[in-house]
């Protein structure tokens, strides 16, 4: 089955929204530094240019929990890959997400960072499925609600490829 990939959202959309983004955190913790958490892999590309766009202090730390395989829809079964390599006691930390679908990841490592003593813990994602969730999740900072797609460019992938396009894309199978 070969597939290709149809631009749902393009380069300079992309780009003009994390600005706002970074902007919008800089405003809401002036006076303060933050630390970023970016769950890995699909959200490196994402952190990154965010993290370029915050005019406040920024520290981050990279965590890698997974629920995918090499399917088109989450298993629901987590893991830790990998954990933070730095404290995030009394830190005002923001998770780092390239996307929220189900909500089942976000919900379990949200409960295991709250246990780690942050002075405070939001969420920001590039992406939001809100009519794929299962699990009730609070998402402060959202660069694009869309639909039910699967999605692939800007860091996330399908069986480990496109996650170099510079746009978010969909997947269609011929």
């Amino acid at each position: 089955m070969a597939e290709h990939i149809r631009v749902l959202l393009s380069e300079e959309e992309v780009d003009n929204r994390i600005k706002e983004i970074g902007e919008q955190i800089s405003k809401d913790y002036a006076g303060k530094a933050v630390h970023l958490v970016c769950v890995l892999k699909g959200g490196s590309f994402f952190m990154c240019e965010l993290a370029k766009r915050i005019t406040i202090p920024v520290s981050f730390d990279f965590m890698s929990v997974s629920s995918y395989g090499s399917e088109t829809k989450s298993s629901g079964v987590v893991k830790i890959v990998k954990d933070l390599d730095e404290p995030l006691k009394d830190k005002e930390v923001i998770v780092v997400e390239d996307i929220v679908d189900s909500g089942r990841t976000l919900s379990y490592l949200l409960e295991i960072l709250q246990n780690r003593g942050p002075k405070s813990i939001g969420i920001c994602t590039l992406l939001d499925k809100p009519e794929r969730r299962v699990t009730d999740v609070k998402v402060d900072y959202t660069g694009f609600e869309i639909p039910d797609e699967f999605v692939v460019g800007y860091g996330l992938d399908y069986d480990q490829k496109y996650r170099n396009l510079p746009y978010i894309g969909v997947v269609e199978f011929d």
